[in-house]
C-alpha cells in the first residue's frame, strides 16, 4: 500500500507539474533561458579574467562588458532573423515556381503528365503549398520570439548581478552546516556540469555554422549567412536539430537551381561537415558533461518539446541534465539517475 501511495503521488505531481509547465510558458520559459544564458555569460566573465588589460579592470566594470555585449549580440541576432526571414520570403515565390517546373518536367520524362489522375496528384501535393499562410505563420512566431528575447535579456541582467549573493543568500536559508554544505556541492555541480555542456556545445556550433557556411557560399546557395546561423541554432537539438538544418538549404539548393546534381552535392558536403562535427570534434571537447542515456534524450526533446515546442526542444538537454544531478544527491533517487545517465556514474 506504501508503494501504491508513493506511485500515485509521484504520478499526480508529475501531471500537476506538467500542466503547470504548459500554462505557465510565457512565464517560465524566459526565466529558465535567463539562468540558461547566465552559464555563458559567467564563462565569459572568467575568460574576461585571462585577458592582460581587461582583467586589472573592476569587477562591476567586467561584468557591464559582458552584460553589454550579450544584450547587443541577442538583438543583432534577432535584428538579422527578421531581416534575412524577409528576404527569404520574397524569394518564395520564385522557388515555388521553381519546383514546380522540376515536378513538371519530371512527369514528362516519366510520362505522366497527361494522365488523367496527374492533375488531382499534383493539386495534392505542391498545389497545396500555401506560401501565403507559411510566410504569416513564421512572422507571428518572430514577434513572439523577439518579445522572450527581451524579457531573457532583462532577467539574465539581474541574475547576473545578484549571482555573488545567492549562495550567501542559500546559507542563511538553510541554516544547518551540514544542509548548507550539501546544498553548495550541488549547485557547484550543476554550475560546472551544465556550464561546460553550454560553453562547448555554443563553441562547437559556432565552428559547424563556419563551416557550413563556407561550402553553402561555395555552391552558391543563397542566403548562406541565415542558414548557416540556422543550422548552428538548430544543433543545440540534439540527434534531431542536425537533420532539420541539413534539409532546409538542401531543399533551397533543389528551389533554386532546379538541380539534383547540385542538391545532392549540397546535402554530401553539409552531412559531412555535421558527421565530423557531431562524431569528432564534439565528443573531445564534451567530456563528461553530456552523459544522459540517449534514450533519455530522446524521451526528454518528445516530452520538452510537446510542453514547449521548439524553445523547448533546445532547453531539453541542459535541464534534464540538472533533473539526474539532483536526483543522483537525495539516496531514495539516485538508483533512478543511475539509470538515466549513459554509464552508471552520477
Amino acid at each position: 500500500m506504501r508503494q501504491l501511495r508513493l506511485l500515485f503521488y509521484a504520478t499526480g505531481f508529475a501531471i500537476m507539474a506538467g500542466w503547470l509547465l504548459r500554462v505557465g510558458q510565457g512565464v517560465i520559459l524566459p526565466i529558465i533561458a535567463a539562468v540558461i544564458s547566465l552559464y555563458i555569460l559567467s564563462a565569459a566573465s572568467a575568460a574576461l579574467d585571462r585577458v592582460p588589460l581587461v582583467r586589472h579592470m573592476p569587477l562591476w566594470l567586467r561584468r557591464t562588458i559582458v552584460l553589454a555585449g550579450f544584450t547587443v549580440a541577442v538583438f543583432l541576432l534577432f535584428s538579422f532573423i527578421v531581416t534575412s526571414f524577409g528576404e527569404v520570403a520574397a524569394a518564395l515565390p520564385r522557388y515555388q515556381d521553381t519546383l514546380e517546373g522540376l515536378v513538371a518536367r519530371a512527369a514528362d520524362a516519366l510520362g505522366v503528365a497527361h494522365e488523367p489522375n496527374w492533375e488531382r496528384i499534383r493539386a495534392a501535393t505542391i498545389g497545396r503549398l500555401n506560401v501565403a499562410g507559411l510566410i504569416g505563420t513564421v512572422v507571428g512566431s518572430m514577434g513572439s520570439f523577439g518579445g522572450q528575447a527581451f524579457l531573457i535579456v532583462l532577467y539574465a541582467f539581474f541574475l547576473f548581478a545578484e549571482r555573488d549573493r545567492f549562495g550567501d543568500r542559500l546559507a542563511l536559508a538553510v541554516g544547518d552546516a551540514e544542509r548548507r554544505d550539501r546544498a553548495l556541492s550541488l549547485l557547484r555541480q550543476i554550475d560546472e556540469r551544465i556550464g561546460n555542456y553550454l560553453v562547448v556545445k555554443t563553441l562547437v556550433n559556432v565552428v559547424l555554422g563556419a563551416i557550413s557556411f563556407a561550402i553553402m557560399w561555395a555552391i552558391g546557395i543563397e542566403f548562406a549567412p541565415f542558414w548557416a546561423v540556422l543550422i548552428a541554432f538548430l544543433n543545440y537539438i540534439p540527434y534531431v536539430g542536425s537533420l532539420v538544418g541539413v534539409l532546409f538549404p538542401v531543399l533551397l539548393s533543389l528551389a533554386q537551381f532546379g538541380s539534383l546534381g547540385l542538391t545532392f552535392l549540397s546535402l554530401v558536403l553539409l552531412t559531412a561537415a555535421q558527421v565530423y562535427v557531431g562524431n569528432v570534434l564534439e565528443p573531445r571537447l564534451m567530456s563528461r558533461a553530456f552523459n544522459l542515456s540517449p534514450f533519455v534524450v530522446v524521451l526528454a526533446l518528445a516530452v520538452w518539446s510537446a510542453l514547449w515546442g521548439l524553445p523547448g526542444a533546445i532547453l531539453a538537454v541542459p535541464m534534464t541534465s540538472i533533473l539526474l544531478i539532483v536526483l543522483a544527491e537525495v539516496e531514495a533517487t539516485r538508483p533512478i539517475a543511475i539509470m538515466l545517465s549513459a554509464n552508471g556514474k552520477v
